[in-house]
């Protein structure tokens, strides 16, 4: 495999986070699509780097746990 290639996959694999393989695979099945197709949408290339909602803490603001120590004073 072309360095260039390998290096590609690579990054693709990490801004995803999944394994080298899936992005390997999803190539191969045709379901990616090269920023150089007219059929690519913005979406298209930002897609991996939107946040998942599901990763994210529903809501910090009302959480105690994440409130401790807020306000204080770091040297004490």
């Amino acid at each position: 495999m072309p360095d260039e290639l390998y290096a590609d996959i690579s990054k693709a694999a990490e801004i995803r986070r999944v394994p080298k393989s899936e992005v390997v695979r999803e190539r191969l099945q045709g379901k990616f699509k090269t920023a150089g197709s007219a059929t690519v949408s913005l979406w298209d290339r930002m897609e991996d780097l939107v946040i998942s909602s599901n990763s994210l803490a529903k809501d910090l603001s009302i959480n105690k746990n994440h409130l401790t120590g807020y306000g204080e004073n770091s040297s004490d």
